[in-house]
């Protein structure tokens, strides 16, 4: 086990996120408590409800699914603090969509978990430096090997294989962002980057992709999805 999964903890988070999350801050600190998670779903189970509901958090939740945004809408009703938008996350319009709603270049939490183009939508954000980073990655594609998905604006995830990014290239991304990797979850679903400037106070060794990685445990077919091939590059 990891250190990092020694705190593993579910309040509402689909796996032991929330409890990282948590430990996470309480080393770094935070500048506004301020949260950002697109394919948040109806936000019934999602890593922004446990710091808005129990900590105060303020934040931004995004969904491309109509009826989800409307449920969380009423389910957050008293958590005015949050904006929830329908919106369908492309890496053309994410920039836009942080500016019209007022998110700060630095700010605490960024969870982006769209099942498919997560890897280009992080790209598209480098002139954002939140402290913490969750990222769900594709663990299909154990370290050493590369693959992210060629872009595709109106990608829609099958439920497979053929999804996002590897841990290996999502690292890779994260070190030209400023960002190391820390762990990952142990059901094999989320990777957690902390911004470099803030990896010492964290107390948290940086692992490589090898050290990092859990295999999936979450499915059906070998603990994963069902496996589906698809055009990807090796980067």
């Amino acid at each position: 086990m990891d250190l990092l999964n020694r705190y593993e903890r579910q309040v509402y988070s689909q796996n032991g996120e929330d409890g990282i999350i948590e430990e996470i801050f309480s080393r770094i600190g935070t500048t506004n408590r301020y949260c950002v998670e697109f394919g948040v779903g109806d936000g019934s189970e999602c890593l922004i409800k446990n710091l808005v509901t129990q900590h105060g958090w303020s934040g931004l939740a995004m969904e491309g699914d109509l009826n989800s945004c409307n449920k969380m809408s009423a389910d957050y009703a008293a958590y005015p603090q949050v904006i929830i938008k329908n919106e369908l996350i492309t890496r053309e319009n994410i920039a836009g969509l942080f500016e019209k709603n007022g998110v700060q270049k630095e700010f605490d939490l960024l969870s982006i978990d769209i099942d498919g183009n997560d890897y280009w939508v992080w790209q598209a954000l480098s002139a954002y430096t939140p402290r913490l980073v969750v990222i769900e990655y594709n663990a299909a594609f154990p370290p050493p090997q590369k693959m992210v998905i060629v872009y595709q604006p109106d990608f829609k995830w099958g439920g497979n294989t053929y999804y996002g990014a590897s841990l290996s290239s999502l690292a890779i991304l994260g070190t030209s962002l400023g960002y190391a990797l820390v762990g990952t979850d142990s059901k094999g679903v989320n990777a957690f980057f902390v911004r470099r400037d803030l990896l010492l106070q964290s107390g948290f060794p940086e692992l490589t992709p090898e050290q990092a990685y859990h295999p999936p445990r979450y499915g059906s077919v070998a603990g994963g999805h069902p496996p589906q091939s698809g055009p990807y590059l090796e980067i």
